[in-house]
C-alpha cells in the first residue's frame, strides 16, 4: 500500500459529492420454492418478505454516504407512491434530496422476485422524464454545482441525463471532478469528464470487439484522448479493472470471493472513486481501492454498500 493511498483510508472523508443521473426503486420480494405451477413451466414463489432499497443513481448517493461523503442526489421521480418512498429513503439515508417530481410518469421501478437466495425474476416499470422538468433540472444543477466537491453522473439511458453534455461542460468550468457511468452507442456527449467507467459490454459498443489485449489498449487510450477524458476505467467483472491514463495502463485483477449478486457493483465502483479521489488519491491507487470494494459488494445480496470501515479492514 502506498503512503497516499495510507493516508487517504485512514482520515475520514470530509468531502461532497453530488449524484446526477436515474433515480430508481429497488423492490425486492423473497420467498420459498416448493413446487412447479401446473399452468406453465415456471417456479411458484410463496412471498415472505419485502424490502425496498434506493436504485440506480440514488444507490450511489447511498454508496457515497456509507463511506463517508456528505451527499445530495439530482433526478426525476413520479408523483407516487414510489417517489415517496424514495424520498423516505433518501432522508434515511442523510442524502440531501434534489429531486423533480413529474406528474406524467412513474417512478422507475425494479421489482426483483427472490427464491432460495436466487433472482427468478426482475420487472422493470420505467418511462422517460418530460422535457419541461429535464430543463428545470439542468438549472438546479448549475445552481447546485458550487456547494459540491464530486460530480457523478451516473447515466443508465432511462431519460434522465439528456442534457449531460451540458452539465459535465459547466462542472469542468467549475473546476469540478466529472466521473460518469455511460450507456449508449455513442461516448462523445461524455466528452471533457474527468473519468469515464463502462464495462466490457458497453465499451464493445464504442471500440469494438478484442482479441488481443494490445488491440484493447490502443483502440482505448485513442478512445481517451478523443474524449479529453483524465482516465477511462474499464470494469471488467472476472478479469478486474483496467485503467487507461495519459502516461500510465494499470490493471487490478479481481478479488478472489465468492460472487453472490453483481447488481449495483458499477454504483459501488465509481462512488468509491469518486470518494477517494476527493479525498485526494491518485485515480491509479484509487482503483485499487474500488476493485476492492466492487470485490466486497458482489459477496452481498442485491444492491449493497460498503462502508470505510470494510474497506479499511480489508487491506
Amino acid at each position: 500500500m502506498t503512503m497516499q493511498m495510507n493516508e487517504a483510508l485512514s482520515k475520514p472523508i470530509d468531502k461532497s459529492i453530488l449524484v446526477a443521473g436515474d433515480v430508481m426503486l429497488d423492490r425486492y420480494w423473497f420467498g420459498e420454492v416448493n413446487r412447479i405451477s401446473p399452468e406453465a413451466p415456471v417456479p411458484i414463489v410463496r412471498v415472505e418478505k419485502r424490502e425496498e432499497r434506493l436504485g440506480g443513481a440514488a444507490n450511489v448517493a447511498r454508496n457515497a454516504v456509507a463511506l463517508g461523503l456528505n451527499a445530495g442526489l439530482l433526478g426525476v421521480i413520479g408523483q407516487d407512491e414510489a417517489g415517496d418512498i424514495v424520498e423516505t429513503l433518501l432522508g434515511q439515508s442523510a442524502i440531501s434530496s434534489y429531486l423533480s417530481r413529474d406528474q406524467s410518469i412513474s417512478t422507475i421501478i425494479k421489482l426483483r422476485v427472490i427464491g432460495r437466495q436466487q433472482q427468478l425474476l426482475r420487472i422493470d416499470f420505467e418511462e422517460r422524464p418530460t422535457e419541461h422538468v429535464l430543463r428545470d433540472k439542468l438549472n438546479r444543477f448549475n445552481a447546485l454545482l458550487s456547494g459540491y466537491d464530486v460530480i457523478v453522473l451516473s447515466d443508465y439511458a432511462k431519460g434522465s441525463l439528456v442534457n449531460v453534455t451540458a452539465m459535465i461542460s459547466a462542472a469542468t468550468e467549475a473546476g469540478k471532478l466529472v466521473l460518469v457511468d455511460p450507456k449508449g452507442h455513442d461516448f462523445r456527449r461524455y466528452a471533457g469528464a474527468s473519468l469515464l467507467t463502462p464495462n466490457k459490454s458497453e465499451l464493445k459498443q464504442i471500440i469494438g470487439d478484442w482479441h488481443e489485449e494490445a488491440t484493447l489498449t490502443e483502440r482505448a487510450q485513442n478512445l481517451r484522448k478523443e474524449l479529453r477524458l483524465q482516465g477511462l476505467l474499464l470494469t471488467r467483472s472476472e478479469e478486474g479493472m483496467t485503467l487507461y491514463t495519459e502516461h500510465d495502463v494499470t490493471h487490478v485483477p479481481a478479488m478472489a470471493r465468492e460472487v453472490f449478486d453483481v447488481s449495483g457493483a458499477g454504483d459501488t465502483v465509481i462512488a468509491t472513486m469518486a470518494a477517494m479521489l476527493a479525498n485526494g488519491m491518485s485515480m491509479q491507487d484509487a482503483v485499487v481501492i474500488a476493485n476492492r470494494a466492487g470485490g466486497i459488494v458482489v459477496g452481498k445480496l442485491g444492491t449493497a454498500t460498503v462502508t470505510h470501515e470494510e474497506l479499511f479492514s480489508e487491506m
